[in-house]
């Protein structure tokens, strides 16, 4: 479903009724490549991931103007956020903790693959439908990790009516904004590095996807 339009008929507002969000996951980790399991262990872009960056950084610079960029303090969103501000005006990026990755407890650092005979508690509860069991070792559950970000985002849309902002954040921090933003909550597709995901905030706390995890200007990494 990458780089699908899903559109909703809001012809009552005008641009000034809501804010525009724009959401970028970081790019590659040599943890990603490896398929390892990061959670908010603070893992920096590989040489792919940087170049991921730039390609999302130029494609913005060439977009309806950004008024401010926001990004989780991990490194590999950090940096991902700093190169788009640096294209887009040389803005500065504010750093949001709750932009962060979902913490993955006793299963960050290992590779996902394995993990379900490396430690099978984990990965039963990660792949659990239960959203309010916490991984063990201090991991969060899925409905902590949706109020987390769903605050973060919601303080973010409501001081940007109007305007284009940009948020750098996480695979399933992302994820977790999507079941926010659609009434059934399914998962709509991988969400790759450097994708971008627009949402539009209208109101207090009525929001719409309009781009979900497109990818088009990445060229074959």
């Amino acid at each position: 479903m990458a780089g699908s339009s899903i559109t909703d008929s809001l012809s009552s507002y005008s641009d000034t009724d809501f804010a525009e969000i724009v959401v970028v996951r970081h790019g590659q980790t040599i943890w990603n490549f490896e398929g390892k399991c990061q959670g908010q262990l603070d893992i920096e872009l590989n040489e792919v991931g940087k170049q991921q960056a730039a390609a999302v950084a130029d494609r913005l610079s060439m977009e309806p103007k950004i008024s401010a960029v926001y990004s989780s303090d991990l490194k590999r969103a950090l940096e991902t956020a700093e190169t788009i501000a640096s294209r887009c005006g040389g803005l500065e990026v504010v750093k949001d903790l709750d932009l962060r990755e979902r913490h993955m407890g006793s299963l960050q650092g290992l590779v996902f693959s394995e993990s379900e005979k490396t430690n099978p508690i984990g990965y039963n509860i990660l792949k659990s439908r239960n959203e309010n069991q916490e991984i063990p070792g201090g991991g969060e559950s899925l409905d902590q990790l949706y109020e987390r970000c769903k605050s973060a985002v919601l303080r973010i849309g409501r001081k940007h009516k109007g305007e284009r902002v940009v948020v750098v954040s996480h695979g399933a921090s992302i994820e977790v904004l999507y079941k926010w933003a659609c009434a059934d909550g399914k998962y709509a597709g991988n969400i790759r590095n450097a994708s971008i995901t627009v949402f539009h905030l209208y109101g207090d706390d009525k929001w719409v996807v309009k781009l979900w995890a497109d990818i088009s200007h990445l060229t074959p990494y």
